[in-house]
């Protein structure tokens, strides 16, 4: 696809399979605070992790032409599964534009661990990509760091439905948290982007479980670190004092911006994208 050349005033667009992303919007705000940003919540399209690749594929890429089509000078991909699955081709349509996808802390996570056993939490579709499998086992041979993997079924919906800190919602961190900790983690990856949003309910069930200083691993800091770098290197970083916050959304936007008040503080405006012909999204009429 052929883009103009953007301005450093042009906004960032950051997407998701749903509010997870916010997470990581979070970091990017905070340390990129002049920054006009625009966040798509594909929660009409959610979960990710079930759906054959290559159909992530050509909704990653749908997804990315709508958003330089509203202006956006950088992509953040802010989804494990997408990035594992897409960020490759996502570069390939997009050459020279500045596009960052997440990945699991596992490097940050081997360096932090004093026991040497390091507990991932993250879909079923992250933990068995090759791409996850073979820096796993770099970074393993590396610093001799053994990784406990644990696909997490069901988490990230709970947390797309609001189910911050339910009793259902408590029950699948402790089924997926304890085992790690018995297994003598130290140090746990929170690997898709919804887990940070439950942080303080999976330190409510390590306090409870054992009296040991566990470590967690959150990477939205290092992908708005990222950003920021590929920005300054581009010569596209805004300075200016005011930014604006735009969502867009593939389901609801009361639910969308019910995410934004509840997980950020934030009301901004929020639209509906329908799918148009040919895999193209539009505007809803009402937006």
């Amino acid at each position: 696809m052929t883009i103009s050349t953007p301005s450093p005033s042009a906004p960032i667009g950051i997407f998701d399979s749903g509010v997870g992303g916010l997470s990581v919007l979070r970091h990017i705000r905070a340390q990129l605070p002049h920054e006009h940003l625009l966040y798509f919540a594909d929660s009409g399209f959610a979960p990710y992790g079930d759906k054959p690749e290559h159909l992530v594929v050509e909704r990653v890429l749908a997804i990315g032409n709508f958003l330089v089509e509203q202006g956006a000078k950088a992509l953040v991909v802010a989804c494990n599964t997408a990035t594992v699955a897409a960020i490759a081709r996502l570069r390939e349509h997009f050459p020279g534009m500045p596009i960052v996808g997440v990945e699991p802390g596992l490097k940050p996570a081997a360096a932090s661990t004093r026991s040497g056993i390091v507990g991932v939490l993250a879909t079923e579709r992250t933990l068995s990509g090759a791409k996850f499998l073979q820096l796993r086992d770099q970074i393993s041979a590396a610093t001799g760091a053994r990784f406990l993997l644990q696909p997490c079924h069901g988490l990230a919906d709970q947390i797309e439905f609001g189910e911050l800190d339910s009793d259902a919602t408590d029950a699948l961190l402790s089924r997926y948290v304890l085992p790690l900790l018995d297994g003598g983690a130290d140090t746990l990856v929170l690997g898709c982007t919804h887990y940070p949003l439950v942080q303080a309910s999976i330190e409510k069930i390590i306090a409870r479980a054992t009296d040991r200083h566990v470590t967690l691993v959150d990477t939205g800091e290092a992908v708005a670190r990222q950003l920021a770098r590929l920005l300054a290197n581009a010569g596209l970083a805004r300075t200016a004092d005011v930014a604006r916050l735009d969502g867009y959304t593939s389901a609801s936007a009361t639910a969308l911006s019910a995410a934004f008040a509840s997980l950020l503080g934030l009301d901004p405006p929020v639209h509906e994208v329908e799918s148009g012909p040919g895999g193209t999204m539009l505007i809803g009429p009402n937006n």
